[in-house]
């Protein structure tokens, strides 16, 4: 059975979502799995948050409790034993901590990569909330900030954003062999967006197929609140 790896506080997950078409993300879509899909499309998302009170099997590593994330990720599902369960494909992930690369693509078999970064969390004169988070890549500074409104609201049932952040598997693999782990959260409230950029060299770091992402409008952005989590040992599908 799974155990209990880690738990953190994930907090203000800003999300840009993007529809894709299906041919994009399929080599990369991990055996046994399948792609999700909202309203007849694929999406992926570009994901920047903070990871807040980190702990591995219950204990703080030093200078490692708390650090940003940035992520670009797509949907998939798999049916275990006839019921499907809705999980995420990471297509990389950016940390500023060597550790955290190092830790997650060796038990987890993601896709890390240690950058440069910074973030920003406060609220302007209106009290609406002003999240950003930057990433130095090939020498220049790039990022995903926005203006979001002062309070959250809760989710939508059968919204875009329910859909967004209602995936509580992790999927890492080939077409061979898949590794799966659960991560559990409460749901999420989220907070309307009203500006935002968006500034990301998508071809140089996530590969050619999500190269035309660049200068693209997202189809939306939304601010989550996010929770506590846990996460737990992977299993071998």
């Amino acid at each position: 059975m799974p155990s209990l790896f880690l738990t953190a506080e994930w907090k203000k997950l800003l999300m840009a979502n993007y529809p894709v078409e299906a041919s994009a993300l399929r080599p990369l879509v991990p055996a046994r799995t399948e792609l999700d899909v909202w309203a007849g499309e694929t999406y992926v998302s570009l994901v920047g948050f903070q990871f807040r009170d980190v702990r591995v099997r219950g204990m703080r590593i030093p200078f490692h409790t708390f650090f940003p994330e940035v992520n670009l990720r797509f949907y998939v599902r798999f049916k275990d034993e006839g019921l499907w369960k809705r999980g995420v494909v990471f297509v990389r992930e950016i940390v500023p901590l060597p550790a955290v690369t190092v830790i997650a693509n060796t038990l987890f078999r993601e896709r890390y990569v240690t950058l440069p970064m910074r973030y920003h969390d406060s609220r302007n004169a209106n009290c609406r909330l002003e999240i950003g988070y930057s990433w130095k890549y090939r020498g220049r500074w790039m990022g995903l900030s926005a203006d979001a409104a002062p309070e959250p609201i809760p989710l939508r049932a059968g919204s875009q954003e329910e859909f967004i952040t209602e995936h509580f598997w992790g999927y890492a693999g080939n077409a061979v062999r898949t590794g799966e782990y659960q991560v559990a959260h409460p749901r999420w409230d989220i907070y309307s967006v009203e500006r935002y950029t968006v500034d990301c060299d998508f071809g140089g770091l996530y590969g050619a197929a999500f190269a035309d992402l660049r200068g693209r409008e997202p189809q939306s952005v939304f601010l989550a609140e996010g929770s506590a989590v846990e996460v737990y040992t992977k299993r071998r599908l």
